[in-house]
This record gives C-alpha cells, sequence and structure tokens, in this order.
C-alpha cells in the first residue's frame, strides 16, 4: 500500500511539473463591457526628457474603425532628433473588444519588433522571442491597450471611479503578461485645447519591476480619448504627451 500511494505521489508531481510551461502561459480571459470611440486623429505636444536633457516634439495617434475592423498607428517625433517611434495595430473587433492582428513597432535606432495573434491556431508569436501565448480572449498588445481602456471606459463609465481596477493581458516584445490598471482620481489637466476634466489611470507595477510605468488621463468629454499620456522608464527617461487637437474622422 506505501509502494501504491508512493507511486501515485510520484506520477502526480511529474504531471504537475510538466504542466507548469503550459501554466506559466495562461492567463484569465476577462471581458467587459465596452463601446468603440469614434475614428479620430489626435495631436499632442510631447516633452521628452533623459538625464536633464530636454527635448519637445510631437505624436498623432490615428484610430480608424469600420465595421469589424480597426486600425491603429502612431507616430512620435523629436524636433532635434526626428522619428523616436512608430508603431502600428491592427485587428478585429471581437466579444471581448479590440482583438488584435499583428502588431509592428519602431523605435528609434533599433529594429522594428512585431507580434502576430494567429486566431485560427489561437497562439501569439513574437518576433523577437520564441516564446508563444494561447490566445484565450481579450488580448491586447502595447498599442492597442489604450483604446481597449478607452473603450471599456466608455462601456462602463459608472464603473470606472477611483480604486476600481482593470486588468488585462498585453502582449510585449519579449513577452506578454497581465497589465493592471488603477483609477486614481478625477483631475483637471491644463493642454493646448485648454482645462479639461479627466480620469486619471495608472498602470501598476510589482515592487522592484524596470517595466515602463504608464499614466493616462481620459476625458469623458471628449468621447474618453486621452487628453494627457505619460511613459516614466525605469532609467529615468520621461515622455508626456498633451493633446493639441481633436479630429473625428
Amino acid at each position: 500500500m506505501r509502494l501504491l500511494l508512493w507511486l501515485r505521489r510520484a506520477v502526480a508531481a511529474m504531471l504537475l511539473v510538466l504542466a507548469l510551461p503550459l501554466l506559466a502561459n495562461e492567463h484569465p480571459a476577462v471581458k467587459y463591457r465596452f463601446r468603440l470611440p469614434p475614428s479620430a486623429d489626435l495631436v499632442y505636444a510631447v516633452q521628452f526628457s533623459q538625464h536633464g536633457l530636454t527635448l519637445n516634439g510631437e505624436a498623432v495617434l490615428r484610430w480608424r474603425v469600420a465595421g469589424n475592423r480597426y486600425q491603429l498607428s502612431s507616430e512620435t517625433r523629436s524636433s532635434l532628433l526626428g522619428k523616436a517611434l512608430e508603431s502600428k495595430s491592427e485587428g478585429v473587433i471581437d466579444p471581448f473588444g479590440l482583438a488584435p492582428l499583428q502588431l509592428t513597432e519602431k523605435r528609434m535606432r533599433k529594429p522594428a519588433y512585431g507580434a502576430t495573434f494567429d486566431r485560427e491556431h489561437r497562439i501569439v508569436r513574437l518576433t523577437d522571442a520564441p516564446q508563444t501565448y494561447p490566445l484565450i480572449g481579450g488580448e491586447q498588445d502595447r498599442a492597442s491597450i489604450m483604446l481597449q481602456l478607452v473603450s471599456v471606459a466608455r462601456g462602463v463609465p459608472q464603473k470606472f471611479v477611483s480604486g476600481s481596477e482593470w486588468k488585462f493581458f498585453v502582449v510585449g516584445r519579449k513577452d506578454a503578461e497581465i497589465w493592471t490598471f488603477r483609477v486614481i482620481r478625477q483631475e483637471r489637466i491644463n493642454t493646448p485645447m485648454g482645462a479639461i476634466q479627466a480620469v486619471r489611470i495608472t498602470r501598476l507595477l510589482p515592487e522592484g519591476s524596470r517595466e515602463q510605468q504608464l499614466d493616462l488621463w481620459l476625458a469623458p468629454s471628449l468621447d474618453w480619448f486621452p487628453v494627457r499620456v505619460s511613459f516614466h522608464d525605469a532609467d529615468g527617461t520621461r515622455s508626456d504627451q498633451k493633446l493639441l487637437r481633436l479630429e473625428k474622422k
């Protein structure tokens, strides 16, 4: 009996070890109510700062939605260095909201990278890493996550209150992980378009993380589009974007 019990435990332990790579790739499929914003071009004034050096620039975000498809592209330029970042996310709309099919992104002086969301075989592939992830539902890429947040805020504005948290599985350059956003409070943001009331949302990072900090200020009066976007890297690099103009298409 003792030998049989030992064998059962050994087999169970072995199966658990074999399952660990699969469990590591799993993630919850969280489905929120959403309402897509209208197609628009958003132009932002950008201020970059790094190691005491400050540069100005401009960022353009182009958002298009037609039928069950979307396309999102952005380009950020520095007045001194030229194009600093360009990205493009395109995909379809499903019951979870934005469902990316392809992401491409290129940073200054670095090769382009991307991710493919193979919905036929239900798998995500990265160009810069061998790791793959299963497509369960609700996955976003680093470009689409902002418009997914906008869409969810428009879908359940009464729930976007201080202290509420929202989780999404986000695919990046070399990996993918759950991103948690917390609604902080309402703030009045001074922009080139004037003072605008907005809801501040921040990405929560684990203690000691060197991931990029992201803060968004979404404006209910402007279809919940971001009127301010702030990025903060672990090396001290900052990018602060404020809305210059919004043109609906």
